[in-house]
């Protein structure tokens, strides 16, 4: 049984987790790794969710303040083992209610053009390649999403529950 646990980049799972994508970032990556992964640090990051399968940790996911109105998705990652099961999936639409619950409207995310899977897996959900931003402008090997949110609904006054 999959569960989903909402915490923060101090949890001993994820630290294990993004070890993991490191080491699979570094292969793909190539003479690149280091570019990308100075922007990489997880020590700030406030907002991470981990997926469990029987109480053992095989995915990950985060996001960090960009700007009043967007946030940045960070750190996604699924084991191996675990992936085309849609748990990449139900991390990612955590992320974002949780970014639509503390009231920011946009998701950003980069992520690199070798990653074909990821960009697949964000076409899926349907993000739109924007320019690249910040750091990314002007990187060939960069590719750049969007996603708006849709506001959550309030209930009105006279609804119960």
């Amino acid at each position: 049984m999959t569960s989903i646990l909402r915490t923060d980049a101090n949890h001993n799972d994820f630290k294990l987790l993004v070890k993991k994508l490191d080491a699979y970032l570094k292969i793909t990556d190539g003479d690149e790794h280091d570019f990308y992964n100075q922007f990489n640090g997880i020590e700030h990051l406030k907002h991470v969710v981990i997926a469990y399968d029987n109480n053992k940790p095989i995915a990950c996911g985060a996001f960090k303040i960009f700007d009043t109105s967007k946030v940045e998705i960070k750190r996604m990652f699924t084991l191996p083992e675990a992936r085309k099961r849609g748990i990449a999936t139900k991390i990612l639409n955590e992320l974002e209610d949780w970014a639509k619950e503390i009231g920011y409207s946009t998701i950003i995310l980069e992520t690199g053009i070798r990653q074909t899977e990821a960009v697949a897996f964000y076409k899926r959900n349907n993000y739109k390649i924007t320019p690249n931003y910040g750091q990314y402008t002007g990187v060939e090997n960069s590719i750049c999403f969007e996603k708006k949110l849709k506001k959550l609904k309030k209930k009105k006054d006279n609804e119960k529950g």
